[in-house]
């Protein structure tokens, strides 16, 4: 069988269900990685080695008692530590909440529960989950363990690196405008943004539309079970999405028919994007043809200004979090210099901007709807070093070079539509590099569908990080 953590989550859930591997063996097995190897990756902040046996022995129980198991009983599933578990520390990625501990939980982490899963701990964030890299003052930095002194990305750049270093099979993240695919891009795993309202955000809201949780996994069989898990609307939801009655690991197993796909490759602000990026996009679009599909040009559909009716918004969701007026100068540069924004934004002005805003994801969504998938590389650029696009002595600088590294994702959450970074490609040195198909709103099915055939294709899943 080889070591627990080489086999993937499904295959996982199977050897627990035949007593092949205990619950407590799986855990205490993934907790002793942790204590080795997290160090050196920065996956968590918080590790629940008591909560994690807790879980496990009550995975064993419900083994014992027999009859309909859960679906993902005894298999270790993180949770980012943007998303409250009750009893457990919860940071935010902030220095200012160091100490906090959840008092209550939300409604995907009951799911999480119900599903049967163990919590190993908290995956690193940076914090409030705004920068596209996880570097804070709360933990060291995530990094890529294709090379550590690569950032995992952000801001589920923990949850990624866990995924990458064999910490954890699965995990749960949350992407507001790149977060899930930023990491998956960088670690070289499957990261998928739902669409708006499939994953309900209970008991908290977002007025923005643009935040998503959603699964992180080595392969796409994985990611569509966690998001099987996670999906499900709460009555009041604002968007909920329906069921659809054929599970998204079921869509997996079909063969897409032929399909038209769009792509496009220019930014939609002036940035370069690596030749290197060019040429894997290239290489993908090539492949996907040669499966059978159309693949069919399109110019940016976005033009000079529409990303940055995304600015305003964001600037005032910085002010979420809420820090005491003492605090606020222990607060990361570009928070500070976010939430400054956000209060000189008058009510007036920040309606104005999600008006725009949604102007800017119809528009979006108008270029899609004509395409059963869109084809983009996800970042413009490699796997930075840990610091490249940080700068505390000028975040303005800062947030133009999270811009130019991640000019792709955006959109995608400002339509609230489904997009999937996948590690098709790998550079020469061997580090991956993650092309992205989205799709219509509600199509997360057929989506994966077709992520599962390309994976096929090109398969990545021997593709591990040496020594890890």
């Amino acid at each position: 069988m080889g070591e627990p953590h080489e086999l993937t989550m499904l295959e996982q859930a199977a050897a627990v269900r035949s007593k092949i591997l205990s619950p407590t063996e799986l855990a205490r097995h993934y907790l002793g990685r942790i204590d080795r190897l997290n160090d050196a990756v920065g996956a968590y902040v918080t590790v629940t080695p008591e909560r994690a046996l807790e879980d496990a022995r009550r995975a064993e129980r419900r083994l014992a008692e027999g009859g309909v198991l859960p679906p993902l009983l005894g298999v270790p599933v993180p949770v980012k530590d943007l998303t409250p578990v009750a009893g457990v520390r919860w940071t935010a990625g902030s220095a200012v909440f160091a100490d906090q501990v959840a008092g209550s939980g939300t409604h995907v982490g009951d799911l999480l529960r119900a599903a049967g899963t163990v919590l190993l701990g908290k995956t690193n964030t940076p914090e409030f989950g705004l920068p596209a890299y996880t570097e804070g003052r709360v933990a060291p930095p995530a990094r890529s363990p294709y090379d550590t002194e690569l950032m995992a990305g952000g801001s589920s750049g923990g949850a990624a690196a866990a995924v990458a270093a064999g910490l954890a099979p699965a995990a749960h993240g949350s992407d507001g405008g790149g977060s899930i695919r930023i990491p998956a891009s960088c670690c070289g795993v499957v990261g998928l943004k739902p669409s708006r309202g499939r994953v309900s955000p209970a008991p908290y809201g977002d007025v923005t539309g643009l935040a998503e949780t959603g699964p992180i996994a080595r392969n796409v069989r994985d990611t569509a079970a966690l998001l099987d898990v996670m999906a499900g609307p709460v009555p009041g939801d604002p968007v909920p999405v329906a069921a659809s009655g054929t599970s998204f690991l079921e869509w997996c197993e079909r063969e897409p028919r032929r399909l038209r796909i769009g792509r496009w490759a220019r930014p939609d602000v002036d940035v370069p994007v690596d030749p290197v990026v060019l040429a894997a996009y290239e290489r993908t679009s090539a492949l996907l043809a040669e499966l059978g599909h159309e693949v069919v040009d399109v110019e940016q559909p976005l033009g000079p200004g529409d990303h940055g009716s995304f600015d305003p918004v964001w600037e005032v969701m910085a002010l979420l979090a809420p820090v005491p007026a003492e605090r606020e100068g222990e607060l990361m540069p570009l928070t500070r210099w976010l939430r400054e924004r956000g209060r000189a934004a008058s009510g007036e002005r920040f309606a104005m901007a999600l008006g725009a805003m949604q102007a800017v994801g119809r528009k979006f969504a108008a270029a899609v709807a004509p395409f059963d998938a869109v084809l983009t590389p996800t970042l413009a650029q490699l796997p930075q070093p840990v610091g490249a696009l940080r700068d505390d002595a000028d975040p303005a600088a800062d947030f133009a070079a999270q811009y130019a590294f991640t000019p792709f994702t955006g959109a995608w959450n400002i339509a609230g539509l489904p997009a999937v970074s996948l590690p098709v490609e790998w550079t020469d040195g061997g580090l991956p590099v993650g092309m992205m198909l989205g799709a219509a709103h509600g199509a997360e099915g057929p989506l994966l569908a077709l992520a599962a055939q390309v994976e096929a294709a090109a398969p990545w899943r021997e593709r591990r990080p040496a020594g890890w």
